[in-house]
C-alpha cells in the first residue's frame, strides 16, 4: 500500500475494526509490572461485541500485571494495518465468567479454558479508546473510539 491509496472514511474503519475483532483469534497484549518492566505477549481472545476476553495464568507476568493494573493496550495487525485498543481490565474466575463468553471463547480458539484449572483467570478488557490506520495516509482520523464511545455513533 502506498501514498496513492485513498484513506478509508471513519465508518469504513470502524466496520473493518469490528470485522477483525470477530474474525481474528490472537492479538498482542501489553502490560507492565509494578517495577515498570513492560511485557508484550500474544494471547488468544474472544470478542463478544462489546468487550475483549483473554485467558492466562494468574502466575504469569501478564496475568499478574493485568490483575494489579486495570489498564492495558491490545494490538491487532502488522505495521501496515494497525488496530490499537486501550482498555480497562476486570478479572474473573472460571465460575464468574458468563457461560456465553466461555463457550464463544472455546468455539473461537478451540481451547476450553474453563477446564484449564484454577490457576487461570479470565480478563475482560472493555475498550475505552480505539485507533486504526493503514500506513501514513490514514494517520489523520485514526482515533475511532474515545471514552468508550465509537466516533460518530
Amino acid at each position: 500500500m502506498g501514498d496513492d491509496t485513498a484513506p478509508r472514511d471513519r465508518a469504513r474503519r470502524i466496520r473493518d475494526v469490528r470485522e477483525r475483532l470477530e474474525r481474528e483469534v490472537d492479538l498482542w497484549v501489553a502490560s507492565a509490572g509494578a517495577d515498570g518492566v513492560p511485557y508484550l505477549v500474544p494471547l488468544s481472545f474472544f470478542w463478544d461485541g462489546a468487550d475483549v476476553w483473554l485467558v492466562t495464568r494468574l502466575s504469569n507476568p501478564t496475568g499478574r500485571n493485568l490483575a494489579a493494573n486495570p489498564r492495558t493496550r491490545l494490538a491487532l495487525g502488522d505495521t501496515r494495518d494497525v488496530v490499537l485498543l486501550d482498555g480497562e481490565v476486570a478479572v474473573y474466575t472460571h465460575d464468574e465468567v458468563p457461560e456465553a463468553v466461555a463457550e464463544g471463547f472455546r468455539v473461537r480458539t478451540g481451547w476450553n479454558a474453563v477446564r484449564s484449572g484454577p490457576a487461570h483467570r479470565w480478563f475482560r478488557v472493555r475498550p475505552a479508546g480505539v485507533q486504526a490506520w493503514r500506513e501514513e495516509p490514514e494517520l489523520p482520523g485514526r482515533q475511532l473510539m474515545t471514552a468508550g464511545e465509537w466516533a460518530g455513533e
